[in-house]
């Protein structure tokens, strides 16, 4: 990209140079003999021929750039559809665990709401009650840094750019 951009810049320099040599040859007076002997058009289309190679050379070269700059917006485009994208897998990957621990967990409570209505308290269903709302818990824990990355991924681009203002007001 930086290629690109320093031979845009020499193109441009050798425009301009030309330009002002076009324009130098227009202003200097040509001697009465020489005028009458020369056509005018003569070393004017030498360099109008170069100036036209020149604009010609300068429009390839903004439409090579500006299929570059398409490009890379598209693959930064694309890095970020796969990160979403992967961060919805991971979001769905925990949906699916909390669920299962939902589900563990109701079961557990009502084996454990079936005991105590026959009136036998067994401590291996109020552990295994308890281990199922850990895991619930952890669970819920999980779902809530999947979605604290998600809005960390969103926030990120908001915030280099942030970064990158103040680093530059500060120079």
């Amino acid at each position: 990209m930086q290629d690109i951009a320093e031979l845009e810049g020499r193109i441009t320099a050798a425009l301009e140079r030309i330009s002002r040599g076009v324009d130098r040859l227009a202003a200097r007076p040509m001697p009465q003999d020489a005028a009458e002997e020369k056509p005018a058009k003569a070393p004017d289309s030498g360099l109008r021929a170069q100036l036209e190679q020149q604009k010609s050379l300068t429009a390839q070269l903004q439409d090579r750039l500006r299929s570059l700059k398409e490009r890379d917006q598209k693959s930064d485009l694309q890095a970020r559809i796969d990160r979403l994208t992967e961060q919805l897998d991971i979001q769905g990957l925990e949906l699916q665990r909390m669920r299962r621990t939902n589900t563990s967990l109701r079961e557990q409570l009502a084996a454990l709401r079936s005991a105590q209505m026959d009136g036998v308290a067994e401590p291996q269903l109020i552990n295994k009650s308890m281990l199922a709302e850990l895991d619930a818990l952890r669970a819920l824990r999980l779902t809530e840094v999947a979605e604290m990355d998600e809005i960390l991924a969103a926030l990120e681009p908001h915030l280099e750019a942030e970064t990158r203002e103040v680093s530059r007001a500060g120079s």
